[in-house]
């Protein structure tokens, strides 16, 4: 079938195996999170490997040494080769801890990635100083040494003051690792600064243009372009001793063009104008500095702790892809990988395990593209009976998913009696300069008339403007009743129910929040499309039907 742009919520090693085929993917970028503000001794910490796995939240790491753990560890070991002999070093160094549950979780999904990888492809993976040096030898592993390409360094923040005796940290590590020779590279530029520009654009037109002065010989012996040159200025100039780097029907050109450069004594040599318009910038090297982090009060800021700057992205995707191709990003998050990639015409798989970072992305690709960007939703719920199960399962998954239904976000830490009422917020404005508030609470279970009432008690405390009530069970009359009781909120696109009751039936139906939605308003989130559902087993992205 044709390759379609497609989103998973779930592992990303079960994902891979399952729906990824051999060598499909262009690029790939990951950013696997780590808790890298823990104590750096508290990861080294020895575990016993028996504490159970914790419930998974959104934006918490998660790479604990525990029995799922010691057990990735164990069947990549058994699996021999140059990993299971980089994964025992480690063991035999670190002992069982935390930063070794981590690069066992790794050595699995980077196998995945290597082998969904083309072989024309490459894989940039984004670290901090915390593990770089285990990933890199794990990279080596997985992808062997000659594999490496480069090491880019990028300064993710600005300088600032460290109460601590140590240097601040205030750079990342991308490593550039690809399967083959073939893998694509297409150079990237920046703009000179202006000190650059009036220190070696020194040449000045009658028409304003700037240039410099560029050599025209050879960098290496070209016997073939050896020929003495009569210019137009009536002097013959004779070949370096390589000779010239052009042939003489191009070197004409440049003279009736007014591009050549005649030196002021007739010993010097012929050299070309090199314009500043028409030069691509200074060559990208290893080091970025010219990216910067995402400032507090950016547009592009969602409020997501690990969110890389879209400009970083779309520089990778430029370097080591081309238009058409599949990029895919494993640990996804809140979509820059995907927002770049769809932006500049690529294919794209994105994979997340958190119904937040499936809701967001979702949200971003409809306020940045519209319509515009097709793909397909892999693994959320479309019917009441999949939420059902997922409530019962996850039910922190099941709200962070329930709220994205309608494009909220969720409120404050993902733990029992720290929402104060509150599990979900949205944010818009009606023309006015205040920005207005809605606020949400979720319900799974049974509903009581309670909620209603509580929640327009937090209506008032938090002086939102409207509060709605997602639940599972059909409210009663008399809840009805009591939610329009509160009476509407006034804009100026109409009278908006101050209390709202939705189920999730209503909202798998497409039916929304009753508030002002007007174009360019809403900067919080807009309502995304409900995906069409897809039978299980789902075709992997170049399966035939």
């Amino acid at each position: 079938m044709t390759a379609q742009n497609l989103l998973y919520y779930g592992d990303n090693l079960d994902v891979l195996r399952r729906h990824v085929r051999d060598e499909s993917i262009d690029l790939i970028y990951l950013d696997p999170p780590f808790n890298s503000d823990a104590n750096y001794n508290v990861l080294f910490a020895a575990k016993d490997g028996t504490q159970a796995s914790a419930q998974i939240h959104a934006f918490e790491d998660t790479w604990h040494w525990d029995q799922a753990a010691a057990e990735s560890y164990e069947k990549a070991v058994e699996r021999g080769g140059p990993v299971a002999d980089v994964l025992h070093a480690f063991r035999t160094f670190l002992g069982t801890n935390d930063m070794l549950a981590y690069l066992a979780m790794m050595a699995p999904r980077l196998v995945e990635l290597r082998r969904v990888l083309k072989n024309s492809g490459s894989l940039f993976l984004h670290c901090d100083s915390t593990a770089s040096h285990y990933l890199k030898l794990l990279l080596d592993g997985v992808f062997g040494p000659e594999r490496f390409i480069s090491e880019i360094i990028w300064k993710r923040t600005h300088s600032h003051g460290d109460p601590s005796r140590k240097f601040g940290a205030i750079t990342d590590a991308i490593f550039l690792y690809s399967r083959s020779d073939e893998y694509t590279f297409v150079p990237q530029y920046r703009p000179f600064d202006a000190e650059y520009i009036a220190k070696t654009f020194t040449g000045v037109d009658p028409d304003g243009r700037r240039w410099q002065s560029v050599t025209l010989r050879s960098p290496h012996p070209r016997p073939n372009l050896m020929y003495p040159y009569a210019a137009s200025n009536g002097v013959t100039y004779q070949p370096h001793a390589n000779g010239w780097s052009c042939d003489i029907e191009r070197m004409k050109t440049y003279d009736r063009e007014g591009r050549l450069h005649f030196p002021s004594k007739a010993t010097g040599a012929l050299r070309l104008k090199m314009f500043l318009n028409e030069s691509p910038g200074v060559k990208v090297q290893n080091l970025w500095t010219d990216i910067p982090p995402i400032s507090a009060n950016a547009q592009e800021r969602l409020g997501y702790p690990t969110q890389k700057p879209a400009a970083l992205l779309e520089r990778i995707i430029a370097t080591s892809s081309n238009p058409g191709e599949v990029v895919l990003d494993p640990f996804c998050g809140c979509g820059t990988t995907i927002e770049a990639a769809q932006k500049l015409g690529r294919k794209w798989i994105g994979i997340d395990i958190t119904h937040l970072a499936i809701g967001l992305i979702k949200t971003r690709l409809r306020d940045a593209f519209g319509d515009g960007a097709k793909y397909d939703v892999v693994g959320e719920p479309t019917t009441i009976e999949d939420a059902a199960r997922l409530a019962m399962d996850e039910p922190y998954q099941f709200q962070a998913w329930a709220l994205g239904l309608v494009g909220a976000r969720q409120a404050g830490a993902i733990k029992k009696g720290a929402d104060k009422g509150i599990d979900g917020r949205l944010y818009f404005h009606d023309g006015s300069p205040d920005t207005r508030q809605i606020i949400l609470s979720v319900k799974a279970g049974k509903m009581h008339a309670t909620y209603v009432r509580d929640l327009r008690g937090v209506l008032e405390r938090e002086m939102a403007d409207i509060g709605v009530l997602i639940s599972f069970d059909r409210p009663t009359k008399a809840m009805r009743a009591e939610a329009a009781s509160a009476g509407f909120y006034d804009s100026p696109w109409g009278m908006h129910p101050r209390l709202q009751l939705l189920t999730i039936e209503e909202l798998l139906a497409g039916r929304g929040i009753d508030y002002p939605q007007t174009a360019g308003v809403n900067r919080t989130f807009r309502q995304a499309p409900r995906a069409r559902r897809v039978a299980e087993p789902h075709p992997g992205l170049f399966d035939d039907n």
